[in-house]
């Protein structure tokens, strides 16, 4: 195979996301339009004429100068489980398009399962108090050819970034996910802990009812998203993030972004996005109120999602990123814990990986980002 990337349209690009069982949102054409802050191209890799991958690259630029920092999230859209030649080939072209970008670094995140917890192993794990962090904890399954490319990637010049131990500021490596393949609602919810179960009868009780929202509606996701931003400390999106959201990816695809709504004495007390991209559905966003807590709104609006990703055929419904903590003391370990208790797995991808084109300037921008901070 003799391999050549070019740009490519945007009908391209997502004429071969579609054609893929299932692909990163943070890879499609619309993701570019929504993260309008970055510089972003479609790139495609072709074999004669035929296109055999894709990627969105993001670009920031540093200040003043024409030097760029390369980021392709959750991508590029490549076999990653064909012969290693074909996987170096793919990406020393990436590397000399990036060069006559005027990329210094450029960074990569596939998702690839390296390796996979059960939630009954990670309830376990919690228990024992005894390991501190999944990386610690015996997989359940492990991806030997994953782990083979880890090492030929480090080999060929590619480092993987620091992992904070939260959330930092490139994709999760670690998510937790929920597998919708050959079951029915009744086998989601018999896969429940008795604490899930007994909120969602709770909703029930109080009146909780779950509405898919509009463009309109946005504010009212908003409202509560701020509230949580600042319960929890994070810094929130603007409102027109969300919008720009909505509209590209409505744009794409109708079906690609969904609002859902949890209502309780008139009042929306949680508010969430779930995102679809072939057989995969992922949970977003999320927010919630203090108010109505006890009426277990966010319990109702995940069970909603999980519902209506398995009616539409999904194969996975996603719940994003988890850190790798089992310390029973992380602040962290709570929202592992929610996760845990619908079943599934936790997931570890190949994880985030860094080609330093030109070493003082990756230098130059770590240095600017740490003054940012």
């Amino acid at each position: 195979m003799t391999l050549r990337i070019v740009p490519i349209t945007k009908e391209q690009h997502l004429a071969y996301v579609n054609s893929l069982p299932s692909a990163s949102f943070l890879q499609t054409p619309a993701w570019g339009v929504v993260k309008s802050d970055w510089k972003s191209e479609s790139i495609g890799w072709f074999d004669g004429d035929h296109l055999v991958g894709a990627a969105l690259i993001l670009m920031r630029k540093i200040p003043k100068l024409p030097k760029w920092f390369g980021y392709i999230p959750e991508g590029p859209l490549l076999n990653w489980h064909g012969p290693i030649g074909e996987i170096d080939e793919a990406l020393l072209l990436l590397i000399e398009y990036a060069k006559q970008e005027g990329v210094f670094l450029i960074r990569i995140g596939p998702l690839v399962e390296k390796s996979s917890w059960s939630a009954q192993t990670m309830k376990a794990a919690l228990a024992s108090k005894e390991i501190a962090k999944l990386s610690e904890l015996t997989p359940d399954d492990a991806n030997p050819e994953v782990i083979t490319l880890c090492n030929h990637l480090k080999s060929a010049g590619w480092q993987a970034p620091k992992i904070e131990d939260g959330f930092g500021l490139g994709q999760p490596q670690f998510v937790y996910q929920l597998s919708l393949a050959g079951v029915s609602r009744d086998d989601l919810l018999s896969g429940f802990n008795q604490l899930w179960r007994r909120n969602l009868k709770r909703a029930e009780k109080e009146g909780v009812a779950i509405e898919l929202g509009s463009r309109e509606d946005l504010d009212l996701f908003h409202a509560v998203y701020a509230e949580t931003a600042e319960r929890d400390g994070f810094i929130p999106r603007p409102l027109g993030y969300f919008q720009r959201m909505w509209d590209a990816m409505r744009a794409e695809d109708p079906g690609r972004i969904t609002l859902y709504l949890a209502k309780w004495q008139g009042e929306t007390v949680a508010s969430t996005i779930m995102v679809r991209v072939g057989d995969h559905a992922w949970y977003s966003y999320g927010a919630s109120t203090t108010h109505g807590r006890e009426a277990r709104g966010s319990n109702a609006i995940q069970w909603r999602m999980m519902q209506d990703a398995l009616d539409s055929g999904a194969l996975i419904y996603d719940l994003r990123g988890i850190t790798s903590t089992l310390d029973p003391n992380d602040p962290h370990v709570g929202l592992i814990q929610f996760k845990l208790g619908v079943g599934g797995q936790a997931v570890e991808y190949l994880g985030e990986w860094d080609y330093q084109i030109s070493r003082f300037w990756s230098l130059v921008f770590a240095l600017l980002l740490r003054l940012r901070r």
